[in-house]
């Protein structure tokens, strides 16, 4: 049976809107205000939410916004006696499925009931297909790639944690991805975190979560990492750029499967398996008092390490016709000299970068073969490759299209193209700040810190 949650200070709402939906065979739950319908939320397996705007202890949007955050999955309708087009549209924006205005009308409320809950459904069953069809698959015949894809086989079916290595760029998110894909998790949910992304002020809450009033900002109860990833699988990328202070806590919970929220008192269990990622030499940053030695211990049960692509550039054609198959409805065709010249690449920035070479080629392809000459231009191999004072210089020139900028001094290069930088994104993203913020990989409340500081006007959004 569908579960429904109606959240309104008016009792009067609430017992009309409740029998409107318990007629059609729904079951639903009322709260009076925000907080206790967040706690319904937390026991509950919600479908659906008819949200009021103005509400005591915490208001509709605001409400709104931390239901989208932690329940993403839950379609939400505003409703409101006071409604107006701006609140109506911001309601939207921040993920409402539609918005109500009160006297509500018995046939409106089942229609927008129906098509929220059909919604819904799509979601739920494209998430499920989602699953089923590999997003990103381990590309690569050479001894090198067939090693890691045995090992990433016989790996995936314990419960064994799991450190991968390996330079920026060589796949380590794919492994991990298809690490949870082969595992008896694979139905439950896949967690990534980013631990280079998030300020160390943070890293806590993101992980453990916090209880209302935790901090200045914390106005509800928020789950974190470790407990929407129970009984699936915690991906910690970058694990080798988190904190000292914040390994011990991660340890804590790793051993004894066990975390408390942030501001919280009570024990909350969790059953995680946990992959972790590093583009360092975790060995050695424990001799050198930067890494937690019982972490690491903990952490490489298997340790999996990826070849960088010029380790296995027989690799090379393999992956860069896989990515041109999904970019591009045209064959592209390469000649003998475009190939062996991209063996020759040493590719600083490994399969990311080849993806990139792949990107550019489906764009500006224009039919024929391709050649060395062309594969050079788009690769800007020969600039790359000269010292950084003389073609390198005017690579980077031209590729950021911002000259003059490396005369500059350091600071005023930084922020000008901080500003340029964030300005695009902005655009990009139709100025919409949490898509934003998520896109770069910082918290809104930093975007908006930065985009005061450099005076950047949001853009009007053009959906």
């Amino acid at each position: 049976m569908t579960h429904i949650l109606i959240i309104d200070d008016e009792p009067g709402i609430r017992r009309t809107l409740a029998s409107i939906l318990e007629d059609e065979h729904y079951r639903v739950f009322t709260a009076e205000d925000a907080v206790l319908g967040i706690e319904i939320l937390e026991k509950e397996n919600i479908s659906l939410v008819f949200l009021d705007v103005l509400l005591p202890r915490m208001g509709g949007i605001e409400a709104l916004d931390t239901i989208h955050k932690n329940w993403p999955q839950v379609e939400v309708v505003m409703i409101s006696g006071h409604a107006n087009v701006d609140m109506a549209v911001r309601a939207v924006k921040l993920g409402a499925f539609d918005f109500l205005e009160k006297p509500l009308s018995l046939d409106k409320v089942l229609t927008v009931c129906r098509n929220a809950l059909a919604l819904h459904k799509l979601r739920e069953e494209n998430h499920a297909l989602k699953k089923k069809v590999p997003r990103d698959e381990l590309i690569g015949a050479s001894p090198e790639m067939e090693k890691v894809k045995a090992l990433v086989n016989q790996a995936a079916i314990s419960e064994a944690r799991i450190l991968i290595s390996g330079e920026n760029g060589t796949g380590k998110e794919v492994v991990a991805r298809t690490i949870h894909r082969l595992s008896p998790r694979a139905d439950k949910p896949f967690v990534e975190v980013n631990c280079a992304a998030i300020p160390e002020t943070l890293i806590e809450s993101e992980l453990f979560g916090h209880e209302k009033g935790a901090f200045t900002d914390a106005s509800a109860i928020r789950k974190g990492r470790f407990e929407t990833a129970s009984g699936g699988t915690l991906f910690l990328d970058e694990i080798g750029d988190m904190s000292l202070a914040a390994q011990t806590k991660v340890l804590r919970a790793i051993q004894e499967q066990k975390i408390e929220r942030l501001g919280g008192e009570e024990t909350i269990n969790v059953d995680v398996r946990i992959l972790a990622a590093t583009n360092k030499d975790l060995e050695r940053a424990c001799a050198e008092g930067k890494f937690r030695q019982d972490l690491f211990f903990r952490l490489n049960v298997i340790p999996i390490r990826l070849p960088s692509l010029r380790e296995r550039k027989s690799d090379i054609p393999f992956l860069l016709f896989h990515f041109l198959e999904a970019l591009s409805p045209d064959a592209v065709e390469f000649e003998k000299e475009a190939l062996d010249m991209l063996g020759d690449y040493s590719w600083p920035g490994n399969v990311r970068e080849l993806k990139n070479f792949a990107e550019r080629i489906a764009v500006m392809y224009s039919g024929g073969k391709v050649g060395a000459e062309t594969a050079a231009e788009f690769l800007k191999k020969d600039a790359l490759s000269q010292a950084p004072g003389q073609a390198g210089e005017q690579a980077l020139d031209e590729t950021l299209a911002l000259k003059g900028l490396l005369d500059k001094d350091f600071n005023t290069a930084k922020e000008f193209f901080e500003k340029l930088y964030l300005e695009f994104q902005l655009f990009k993203n139709h100025g919409i700040i949490s898509k934003t913020a998520e896109a770069i990989g910082i918290y809104p409340s930093n975007l908006h810190a930065k985009l005061k500081k450099y005076k950047i006007a949001i853009p009007a959004n053009k959906d």
